[in-house]
């Protein structure tokens, strides 16, 4: 082969790793369109060279979410069938960011954002680590529990993070500072979605969050002790929100909005009622609250 056909085929061969990689980023932001309108909402604001790469993460998570929470079960997989499932999603992962091509789209497209931001094994094996404890019927510790936490929720705000900083680069201390604001958002989260899901995770899913409470018995003091703890958490990410470069601090902000929200809304519920209804925020209340973190307050009116 001459110079020329040498050149002209290594051409082709960058057109056609380009267009499958747009193939796979293109199957993340599908999952993310029929799996959460509240982070896809948010995502939407994201500065354009992050909102990519942030879909990316968040469709790895939710195939792997669906694992253990329920798709594979319905599918007939079982418990040690769906540990294996986890193990080869987690060496896909793994090997995909190490060799830079993956036959799974999802996996293929989260290896292409973790090679460019530098999210590596110090994350990834974590979050897989919840993910398989999800399949442990042993009661959760307290200590369990924040083990838990981080794995599944603090390491995802991590990963979105170094996408964030990737184009705005922080100082030791200011990097700090945000690593841990977005621990304790990722942290929110989870707590408020344990909340939400308290009928669900007991009635079918088997599990129990709050170790040392009844689901079943769950008090309005207790629920709002926990929510003492959230609101903690929120405001502590809520301080570190001015150290991200504008593109990514009003879509971070829409996020910690509308859990804010939904923190509220469970406060004003009764514990008695979580067992029997998911407490959500209506469609036309994310959108207000998206804009206001996107234009500023009283934005709407205007």
């Amino acid at each position: 082969m001459g110079p020329l056909r040498a050149a002209s085929a290594q051409t082709v061969a960058g057109a056609n790793l380009n267009k499958y990689a747009e193939t796979a980023l293109a199957s993340s932001t599908t999952v993310i369109g029929h799996y959460s309108t509240s982070f896809g909402l948010a995502a939407r604001l994201l500065d354009a060279r992050v909102r990519i790469p942030v879909r990316t993460i968040y469709a790895l998570v939710r195939i792997a979410d669906e694992i253990v929470d329920g798709a594979a079960a319905e599918a007939g997989v079982g418990v040690e069938e769906q540990r294996q499932l986890l193990d080869e999603l987690e060496l896909e992962t793994e090997r995909a960011i190490v060799r830079g091509y993956s036959t799974n789209l999802v996996v293929h497209a989260f290896a292409v954002t973790a090679r460019q931001y530098g999210i590596d094994s110090s994350l990834i094996a974590p979050f897989f680590a919840s993910m398989r404890r999800d399949l442990d019927p042993a009661p959760f510790t307290a200590d369990s529990v924040a083990e838990y936490i981080y794995g599944s929720a603090e390491v995802i705000g991590l990963m979105c993070l170094r996408c964030f900083v990737h184009w705005s680069p922080r100082t030791a201390s200011e990097l700090e500072l945000l690593e841990d604001g977005a621990r304790h958002l990722g942290a929110a989260f989870q707590k408020i979605n344990f909340l939400r899901d308290l009928s669900c995770d007991r009635e079918i899913l088997g599990r129990n969050y709050f170790p040392g409470i009844d689901p079943l018995n769950l008090t309005d003091e207790q629920k709002n002790a926990i929510l003492d703890d959230i609101d903690a958490d929120l405001s502590i990410a809520s301080a570190v929100l001015p150290l991200l470069s504008p593109g990514c601090r009003r879509a971070v902000a829409a996020a910690q909005g509308l859990f804010t929200r939904l923190s509220q809304r469970l406060r004003s519920t009764p514990a008695n009622q979580l067992l029997r209804s998911r407490v959500r925020v209506p469609d036309g209340e994310k959108i207000m609250i998206a804009l206001t973190s996107a234009l500023g307050p009283g934005a709407w009116k205007r």
